[in-house]
C-alpha cells in the first residue's frame, strides 16, 4: 500500500514538474513574442539628405522612442522608389522591415510598364505620415501675378506656355495635368532631373511656370528668387498664408495633393500593425515633429491603416485616369 501511495506521489510531482515547464515555456515563448525586442529598418527609397529622407529621419527617430527599440533608416534608392519598395515587398513580415513611400509610390503603376510587386496589395498599411502639398511659382519678374492672369495669358493664341516637370508622375507634374483638364488649356511640358534644376530654369526665366515642393519652393520664394501664385491644397498653408489655394483662385474643386506613408510588407500581423499605428499616431503628436513638418511646409496627417489603404487605391486610380487623358504609354 505504501508502495503505490509513493508511486502516485510521484506521479503528481513529476506532473507538477511538466506543467511547470510548460509554463515556463510559455513564458518565455511570450517574452519572445513581445514587440518588438530588437531595432527596426526603416527603408528609404530615395538618396540621403533629400526632403523624404529627412522626413524618415525625423519620424524614424521619434517612433523609436515611442516603441522602445532604435529605427534605423537606410537609403535605398533607384528606379524612382522602386528598388527600396521591393526591398520591402520581399522582407520577412515580422515588423522590423518597414518601407517610408513617397508620393511616386502611387504613381509608378501608371509610369512603370513592370513593377516586382503590386502597390496595392503587396504592402500592409500602417498610417499616414505628412500631406504634400505643391507651389505654383512663376519668375519674380513675371506679369503672371494671379491664376487668372496665367489662365488668360495660356489662353492668348499669340502665348505658349511651357512648365517644368521632372518625370511624368512626378507630383508637379500631376499638379499641372489637373490643373490643365480642369482650365482647359495647354501647356508645354519641358523634362528637368531634378526640383533645383527646375527652379533653376525658372528664375532665369528659361521656363514659365512651374509646380514645385515647398521645401524646394519656400527658400526661393524667401530670397526674392520665384513668386508664388497659388498651393495645389484644400487649405492654405501656414507657410504662405497670403497665398491662396488654386481652388480659392478660381479653379473650383481642384485639390491635388500627395502623402508620405508607413509601411509593413504583406501579412505583417495585426497586432504589430497596432502596435507601429499607435507608435506613429503618437510620434506624429509630438510638438518637435509638427513644428519641424511645418517648417518644410509638410502638413502632418496620421491617422488609421484604412485611410492609407484608401489613398493608396484612390491615388493609383486617379494617376492613371490623368495621365490616361493625355495618352502617356508607361515605360
Amino acid at each position: 500500500m505504501a508502495f503505490f501511495s509513493t508511486a502516485l506521489a510521484g506521479k503528481r510531482v513529476l506532473r507538477m514538474l511538466g506543467a511547470a515547464a510548460l509554463s515556463l515555456a510559455a513564458c518565455a515563448g511570450a517574452a519572445r513574442a513581445a514587440y518588438p525586442d530588437r531595432p527596426i529598418r526603416l527603408i528609404v527609397p530615395t538618396g540621403a539628405g533629400g526632403i523624404t529622407d529627412v522626413l524618415a529621419r525625423l519620424v524614424g527617430q521619434h517612433l523609436g522612442t515611442q516603441l522602445g527599440q532604435p529605427v534605423v533608416v537606410e537609403n535605398k534608392a533607384g528606379a524612382s522608389g522602386v528598388i527600396g519598395s521591393q526591398f520591402v515587398a520581399q522582407a520577412s513580415p515580422d515588423g522590423y522591415t518597414l518601407l517610408f513611400a513617397f508620393p511616386t509610390h502611387v504613381a509608378n503603376p501608371s509610369t512603370i510598364k513592370s513593377l516586382p510587386y503590386d502597390t496595392a496589395n503587396d504592402f500592409t498599411p500602417i498610417g499616414r505620415v505628412g500631406q504634400v502639398t505643391e507651389v505654383l511659382l512663376v519668375n519674380k519678374d513675371s506679369d503672371i501675378h494671379t491664376v487668372a492672369d496665367l489662365l488668360k495669358k495660356a489662353r492668348d493664341s499669340k502665348s505658349r506656355l511651357n512648365y517644368g516637370s521632372v518625370g511624368a508622375g512626378s507630383q508637379g507634374d500631376i499638379c499641372t495635368l489637373v490643373f490643365e483638364a480642369q482650365a482647359g488649356i495647354k501647356l508645354e511640358a519641358v523634362p528637368y532631373k531634378s526640383e533645383p534644376e527646375m527652379l533653376t530654369a525658372l528664375i532665369r526665366n528659361d521656363l514659365q511656370v512651374a509646380f514645385t515642393s515647398p521645401p524646394a519652393a519656400l527658400p526661393q520664394i524667401r530670397a526674392g528668387k520665384v513668386r508664388a501664385v497659388a498651393v495645389s491644397s484644400a487649405q492654405r498653408l501656414a507657410q504662405l498664408p497670403d497665398v491662396p489655394t488654386v481652388a480659392e483662385a478660381g479653379l473650383k474643386g481642384y485639390d491635388v495633393t500627395g502623402w508620405n506613408g508607413l509601411f509593413a510588407p504583406k501579412g505583417t500581423p495585426k497586432p504589430v500593425i497596432d502596435a507601429l499605428n499607435r507608435a506613429l499616431n503618437q510620434a506624429l503628436k509630438d510638438r518637435t515633429v509638427i513644428e519641424q513638418f511645418q517648417s518644410l511646409g509638410v502638413p502632418v496627417l496620421g491617422g488609421t491603416p484604412e485611410q492609407l489603404q484608401q489613398a493608396v487605391v484612390r491615388d493609383i486610380t486617379m494617376i492613371k485616369q490623368t495621365l490616361g487623358s493625355v495618352g502617356y504609354t508607361p515605360q
